[in-house]
């Protein structure tokens, strides 16, 4: 039942595809390359350029299809003439065109399943000796044991599901499209080449090293476009370039289509580079439509391996593609296929019936022996002489995928070596592994007559079912090819990812163009920038929507991702990301380039400002003074005078404002714990010691004089010691409220930031509290201002009482000045600052005083 669903699914496709390609039913005795052996190996190449309208095939021979499939005959006669590689076995090949069209090539591929349903099953004959019979070998008779190609990624991706439901492994040495690396749905699919993601990402890094943030994007309808460029615009997306026009080029694309492109890209002026990820023959229409164009500013081609290295797509185009980048899968030129394809002449390869049509071309002449088709051709063109041979002078040169196509043909047969040791040979003890030490034999073209008698292909290798095969087998070959390098598969069947950078560059004094190696990709990118040629231009170009961000500034979107407009941060702002600006924060400022900030230093007033000098040299003369009169006083302790001042008082007094003085240097010193408790301590209570010194001798005059005039009686507490408990108690207050103030508001030090550029160091004194811990003072001056007017016309034996009215008037107009000017003033650390008017303030109070 499982082959009928076969025949009926053959027969479904085959109608499906005449329908494709035009409705016709193509004739199934197509031309192809039939070379008969033990096993046959399939082949799928695009030998001519694919067709318009309902043709299938184009008149014109696409050179590297030709090249591929010469590659694989080859590499056919190389193993079949080792004798160390599936010795005795010959294989033989069925190669059939692709056109470069995925449909044709499914219609083509039928004729390999085709022999797979009408291969007998010998099983139940017998021969009159009792022997198995044996099939006529030839190359269409027998199934293909797998099959080489396709090229493109559309032709891999449509023939294989259609052999892996009969069960044929397919290596191709050419498709790169992402998806075929499913197995769940392509699961005899193997290549030698790496899938577009690693490609993708090769371009990414080749547009990245350019500095470019903002490029345009082509790509061909179909698998090799489609699935490469969706695998770049996600690998773009993730590193942050952006995609200005995403360009997609029909399968029947006119140059009407082609000229609409390059108008779309023109919209987007600011993305001077372009990514290609299409075919050969879209790259070249491309190309021609921009120089159709007549572009005042060239545009900068990025391209994949579609494009590659071919020097006959830029054949008249090399002007517009000259600096093109280009990515090519990492090959070594294998210089015995070279001397294999210059020693072919139509005569000597009659087995590639395509062979003549690609001499023609080459030399641009006609075979004297060519079919009547090509009459006209023999008008056109001079008879071909029998003297050619292919050359680099003729424009010969090694298509880029040779290596691989060679390597597809040896992976199958170090395979079926592998198969044969473990089926058809009964002492294989010394055989291991499946790693190859294979040493190639020398370089043998001729192809090998086909003895079946003396075959060592066994019934059971033939019949094995190739998806064991494939699993068991291919997977697991690992070899090193013609070239030197190492081939294997991964687990999905991919071969290992190598690619060349490669510039079009115009030849030193020359006209000509050549591709030169400027870089390597092999999981990451080299590339040397110093050697790479751009088009009109000296310096590497710019493609970006908007240029970078001066330092200190940030991007604000307009529109696309990569366009933005810049704004500058705030001067004490940083920037925290290219779109955010931060604050830095109090006491903190951005270094000049705006990436991060560091700590502005702390002012305070220092020993040696002008605005400490100055208060520092009064302090000292009053402390001198002070100490001076202390002394004076102490040496005229019992003298009438000094008894007769308020001796006791006086001490006071002078001991108040020496207070006062030595406070005005913890005032002016740096803050710390300590220099603000003295602060504290010094201006409160040093202040209240002065006043209630007063305040006692005025308190004292007032009820002397104003008792005399009413009673001769003696008055209480008007004695010295009276007046010292008095003082004291008058002091005590003053220390419980600073005592108070220290407990709700503890001493320390706190930074201060009159604006964003200044960091000041100040005791942590609060202008309120200030105010309140000396409204206690305010209050002893105030009475003490009252007894000063009420003694004001005493008698002049007690003057006394007039000077402490004198600095009571000033003290009070000083204060009065103070508070408004304190609390209104500002704190730049530069000008004159609430600090240092409170110092001022204070050297005055005390020179008041001291008067």
């Amino acid at each position: 039942m499982k082959s009928y669903g076969k025949v009926i699914l053959v027969l479904v496709l085959i109608w499906r595809t005449d329908v494709v390609i035009g409705g016709k039913s193509q004739p199934q005795d197509t031309v192809s390359v039939s070379l008969p052996g033990d096993i046959i190996l399939g082949g799928l190449f695009p030998v001519h350029e694919k067709g318009e309208g309902a043709s299938p095939c184009g008149p014109k021979v696409y050179n590297r299809g030709v090249q591929r499939l010469e590659a694989m005959l080859y590499a056919i006669d190389r193993v079949n003439n080792d004798s160390n590689l599936l010795p005795g076995i010959t294989i033989g090949v069925h190669i059939l065109d692709t056109c470069s069209r995925d449909t044709y090539a499914l219609n083509q591929s039928l004729q390999f399943v085709r022999a797979s349903l009408n291969n007998l099953d010998t099983s139940i004959f017998e021969c009159s000796d009792a022997s198995s019979p044996l099939l006529k070998k030839n190359a269409s008779s027998g199934p293909v044991f797998g099959v080489i190609g396709g090229s493109y990624s559309s032709v891999s991706l449509q023939v294989a599901n259609l052999f892996r439901l009969f069960h044929i492994p397919q290596i191709s040495p050419a498709s790169t499209a992402k998806t075929l690396s499913d197995k769940s749905r392509f699961d005899l699919f193997a290549r030698t080449v790496p899938p577009d993601t690693f490609q993708s990402v090769a371009l990414v890094d080749i547009i990245k090293n350019f500095n470019w943030s903002y490029v345009s994007t082509i790509h061909s309808e179909g698998s090799y476009g489609e699935y490469g460029i969706e695998a770049f615009h996600k690998e773009a997306s993730e590193r942050h370039v952006c995609i200005a026009a995403a360009e997609k080029v029909p399968s029947a694309a006119d140059d009407k289509v082609f000229d609409a492109i390059i108008s779309k890209l023109l919209k987007k002026p600011s993305a001077r580079g372009v990514v290609l990820f299409t075919r050969a023959e879209d790259a070249r229409r491309i190309l021609h439509a921009a120089k159709r164009a007549n572009l005042t500013h060239p545009l900068h081609w990025i391209a994949s391996d579609g494009w590659g290295k071919q020097q006959k797509l830029l054949e008249g185009l090399e002007d517009i593609a000259e600096g093109a980048i280009t990515v090519e899968l990492q090959s070594e030129i294998i210089e015995d296929f070279d001397r294999y394809m210059m020693q072919l002449t139509p005569l000597s390869n009659q087995r590639n019936p395509w062979f003549a049509e690609y001499w023609e071309d080459t030399f641009n002449c006609a075979i004297k022996n060519s079919s009547e088709d090509n009459s006209t051709n023999h008008e056109r063109k001079v008879i071909c002489d029998d003297n050619l041979r292919l050359s680099e002078k003729v424009g010969y040169e090694q298509e880029s995928k040779t290596q691989f196509v060679v390597d597809a043909v040896y992976a199958f047969a170090h395979a079926l070596h592998h198969l044969h040791t473990d089926l058809c040979t009964q002492n294989n003890e010394n055989e291991g592994g499946q790693q190859s030490h294979h040493a190639h034999s020398e370089s043998v073209w001729y192809r090998k007559p086909v003895v079946d008698i003396h075959s060592q292909a066994c019934p059971d290798m033939a019949s094995y079912d190739g998806k064991d095969f494939y699993n068991n087998y291919l997977l697991n070959v690992s070899f090193v090819d013609l070239a030197g390098s190492e081939v294997k598969f991964d687990r999905q069947g991919d071969g290992l990812a190598r690619y060349d950078i490669l510039n079009y560059q115009r030849l030193d004094n020359s006209t000509g163009y050549q591709y030169k190696v400027i870089g390597k990709w092999f999981n990451n990118l080299e590339l040397n920038l110093e050697t790479v040629v751009w088009n009109k231009e000296q310096e590497m170009p710019t493609s970006a929507c908007s240029l970078p961000c001066k330092a200190g500034m940030i991007k604000k979107q307009q529109g696309d991702t990569c366009c933005w407009i810049c704004d500058s941060c705030e001067p004490y702002e940083y920037v925290y990301d290219e779109f955010t600006c931060r604050d830095c924060g109090p006491g903190l400022w951005p270094y000049p380039d705006k990436l991060s900030c560091f700590a502005l230093s702390i002012q305070y007033m220092s020993w040696n400002s002008l605005f400490a000098i100055v208060p520092m040299i009064v302090a000292l003369i009053g402390i001198t003074m002070t100490i001076f009169v202390i002394v004076l006083f102490a040496k005229n302790h019992d003298t009438p005078l000094v008894r007769a001042s308020g001796r006791e008082l006086s001490y006071t007094l002078l001991f108040g404002i020496l207070v006062c003085y030595c406070n005005t240097l913890a005032l002016i010193a740096k803050p710390t714990i300590g220099s603000c408790v003295l602060q504290r301590f010094g201006i409160g209570v040093g202040f209240s010691i002065i006043y209630s010194a007063l305040l006692t001798k005025t308190n004292r005059i007032s009820r002397i004089f104003h008792s005399a005039s009413k009673s001769a009686q003696r008055l209480k507490y008007i004695s010295p010691q009276s007046q010292v408990v008095i003082t004291s108690s008058l002091i005590a207050i003053q220390v419980l409220i600073t005592m108070i103030w220290m407990i709700v508001e503890p001493p320390g030090t706190r930074f201060y930031y009159p604006d964003r550029t200044e960091v000041i160091l100040k005791c942590n004194i609060q202008d309120m509290s200030f105010l309140f811990s000396q409204l206690y003072n305010m209050i002893l001056i105030t009475i003490c201002t009252v007894y000063a007017i009420k003694t004001r016309k005493i008698p002049e034996n007690f003057n006394e009482s007039k000077f402490i009215g004198f600095t009571m008037y000033t003290t009070c107009i000083i204060w009065l000045a103070f508070v408004p000017i304190y609390f209104g003033t500002g704190n730049s650390y530069e000008g004159f600052s609430k600090h240092q008017f409170l110092i001022y303030t204070y050297v005055l109070y005390i020179l008041t005083s001291y008067t």
